[in-house]
């Protein structure tokens, strides 16, 4: 069998290859982004193309029988039409199957609806299309709020408008491993799941990171207002407004859904004690 995974220089695109690697081994693997030199370091065949050229995906899907497709970042207008180009060029090489990775979450109106919106739409038109398929609706990775740590410490607290929501947090690392078994397991045709660990809220969060970081974090909601203006200034229109839309969606409830993480990976998902202690003690 030959799986390919797409977008693989990014963060969740090359986790996964690595774990597809562990499971199929290097040489039944490809790898295909937009820049492959980005790629190199998998040490598999890295084959170029980018979302919005189906002819390039009918080059770079030649052999190929299970793909996981990762969802395309930026704005959502153009995602339905791109995701339909690795789909069509899908059909046309023979590919057996389809793994996506789709975005927890609700189509309702908040800042982050069209994002949601645009990959509701390309799930369904995944179903529709004949392959056999599988769909991981992925948590909100805890990564980042780890990353921000620093910031987090000159500010002295954690701002957001997330108020009392919980969020489904999850790993790359730990999304890795779930998609590889939708990749490998046939149980999984015809499956959507939600990929994440332990609902936390922010207060929580920022227990975990004082407990890690040896901080005196303290978590403050404000309005969704207030925290969109804010990042719009921070970060510019577009990102603002989604990061905004992120944490407007914690706090209506959104994120805070049954996992099904156990059922694809045979294992529980990593608990934040364990993972917020592998970071402390450096490993």
């Amino acid at each position: 069998m030959k799986a390919a995974v797409t977008a693989c220089s990014g963060g969740l695109g090359s986790a996964i290859a690595k774990e597809a690697i562990k499971e199929f081994g290097s040489e039944n693997v490809i790898g295909i982004c937009r820049t492959p030199s980005k790629a190199e370091h998998l040490g598999i065949e890295i084959r170029r193309a980018d979302y919005s050229s189906k002819e390039e995906y009918d080059d770079a899907l030649k052999g190929i029988d299970v793909l996981l497709v990762i969802s395309a970042s930026g704005n959502p207008a153009p995602r339905v039409a791109m995701h339909q180009n690795v789909i069509d060029a899908a059909a046309k090489n023979g590919v057996k199957k389809i793994v996506y990775t789709s975005i927890i979450g609700s189509p309702e109106k908040s800042e982050f609806s069209d994002i949601i919106i645009s990959n509701r739409v390309t799930e369904e038109n995944i179903k529709k299309s004949g392959f056999d398929y599988s769909i991981g609706r992925n948590g909100i990775y805890i990564e980042p709020d780890v990353e921000y740590i620093e910031q987090y410490k000159k500010d002295g607290t954690i701002i957001n408008c997330a108020g009392e929501g919980k969020t489904l947090y999850t790993t790359r690392g730990e999304l890795a491993y779930a998609y590889t078994q939708m990749m490998k397991d046939e149980k999984h045709n015809g499956q959507i799941y939600n990929l994440g660990g332990e609902a936390i809220s922010q207060n929580e969060l920022a227990e975990y990171l004082n407990k890690t970081f040896n901080t005196n974090l303290v978590y403050e909601a404000v309005s969704v207002e207030e925290y969109k203006k804010e990042r719009i200034a921070e970060l510019g229109e577009f990102m603002g407004t989604v990061i905004a839309g992120i944490y407007e969606s914690i706090r209506n409830g959104d994120f805070d859904v049954d996992s099904h993480y156990e059922k694809v990976a045979g294992r529980k998902h990593i608990s934040w004690d364990e993972y917020f202690s592998s970071i402390k003690n450096g490993k």
